[in-house]
C-alpha cells in the first residue's frame, strides 16, 4: 500500500508541485490544506503517514500546526518546507519535532530523499 501523505502549503501552486512529485513516485496524496488550522483538522481526520508542512502561512503557521499535531500524535512524521533564508524557523521546527526539511523551490530528488528517510 502506498504511503499516505498530507500536503500543507498556502500556495496552491506549491501544493500542486509537491503532489506531482509524490504521485510520480508512488505516494498517495490523501489531502491538502492551505493553513495550519486546516492541517490539524485534516491530520486528525485522515491520519496520514507523513505531512509536508509549509512554515510560513496565514492564520496559523507551520510551526504552531506542527506542535499541535505532535500533541495529538507524538509519532507524527512531519517534514517542513521553507523558502531560502528561513534557517532560524527551520531550527525551531526541528526542535518542535519536525523530522526533516526541504527548501523551495522543490527539487524532486530531495523531496523523495527526505520522505524515504523519514518513513524509514
Amino acid at each position: 500500500m502506498a504511503n499516505r501523505i498530507l500536503i500543507v502549503d498556502d500556495a496552491a501552486f506549491m501544493r500542486m508541485m509537491i503532489k506531482d512529485i509524490l504521485s510520480k513516485n508512488g505516494y498517495e496524496v490523501v489531502g491538502e490544506a492551505q493553513d495550519g488550522a486546516i492541517a490539524i483538522e485534516k491530520y486528525k481526520e485522515l491520519k496520514p503517514d507523513l505531512v509536508t508542512m509549509d512554515i510560513t502561512m496565514p492564520e496559523m503557521d507551520g510551526i504552531a500546526a506542527l506542535k499541535e499535531i505532535k500533541r495529538f500524535d507524538g509519532a507524527a512524521k512531519v517534514i517542513m518546507c521553507s523558502a531560502m533564508g528561513q534557517q532560524a524557523m527551520v531550527i525551531d521546527a526541528i526542535q518542535a519535532g519536525a523530522k526533516d526539511f526541504i527548501v523551495k523551490p522543490f527539487q524532486a530528488d530531495r523531496v523523495i530523499e527526505a520522505i524515504k528517510k523519514t518513513l524509514g
